[in-house]
């Protein structure tokens, strides 16, 4: 029975994929309900496969909904960043950050050395954004990344800047990296460091399982230093790659704070 149940399960998959590709309704270029979605993944599809995403990522696509939940928290974005940068801090519990961050840099001191070695990038901002976006690991998410990622690609706010984490997300399903079950953050982040789908393609390491913490916290360094980062200089002189990681100037000078604590332990 559970035979019959995965070929019928691959069956349906594979119409679905195909009735993507070749259904004749006309897509919306952008929607703002879940009315348009499935349409719109006929187009997508389409585009996805010019793209060169493959029969896996397409299975991903035909498999995706609307996330309303990914919308719900998109157009409540701006509060997270709001206020004073002592506020924001407080509401992310920057202090006990530190305390872990500390502790968490001694007891995996050999990781921390090595990646700075490696990228130039020293443990202290690694353990801010690690801390900051998923308390070390301990909460990364329970939204569908493939289903995140694409709705805000349809999403009319702002589908240029989605659309290629979308195309990169089916890709890493092709790859391995990711797959069609994928949970992670409200906006299609995943990993210990909530990487977008498209950060992962380009600047993810070894695996690029960000899953794995020796590897996002590589990436993330990675990241950092393709965006500027320079050896020997503390965050505070590094401002401009962690304005790289994120645009919100309460974030970047929170991460400088936590880092310094950090790094000056």
């Amino acid at each position: 029975m559970a035979f019959l149940a995965k070929g019928r399960l691959l069956v349906a998959v594979g119409a679905a994929v195909i009735g993507l590709l070749t259904g004749a309704a006309q897509a919306a270029s952008c929607g703002k309900s879940a009315a348009g979605f499935d349409a719109w993944k006929t187009e997508f599809a389409q585009e996805a496969r010019a793209e060169g995403v493959g029969s896996r990522g397409l299975s991903a696509l035909a498999g995706a909904h609307y996330a309303t939940g990914t919308i719900k928290a998109d157009r409540a974005i701006h509060k997270a960043f709001s206020g004073s940068v002592e506020s924001f801090m407080k509401r992310r519990g920057a202090a006990s950050i530190i305390s872990k961050g500390r502790s968490l840099k001694k007891s995996n001191a050999a990781l921390f050395n090595k990646i700075e070695r490696d990228y130039g990038v020293s443990p202290g901002v690694l353990l801010a954004i690690w801390g900051m976006e998923t308390g070390f690991g301990s909460y990364m998410g329970n939204q569908n990344t493939v289903s995140a990622i694409l709705t805000l690609a349809y999403d009319c706010r702002r589908p240029g800047f989605f659309t290629p984490h979308a195309i990169a997300a089916l890709k890493l399903v092709d790859s391995g990296a990711l797959s069609a079950s994928t949970v992670g953050a409200m906006h299609g982040e995943i990993g210990h460091t909530q990487f977008l789908p498209g950060n992962v393609l380009k600047y993810g390491v070894g695996s690029k399982n960000l899953r794995d913490r020796g590897t996002a916290l590589a990436s993330t360094a990675n990241f950092l230093r393709a965006h500027g980062w320079r050896r020997g200089v503390g965050a505070d002189g590094n401002m401009g790659a962690i304005a790289g990681w994120n645009s919100a100037s309460v974030y970047q000078q929170a991460i400088a704070r936590i880092a310094t604590a950090i790094d000056g332990d």
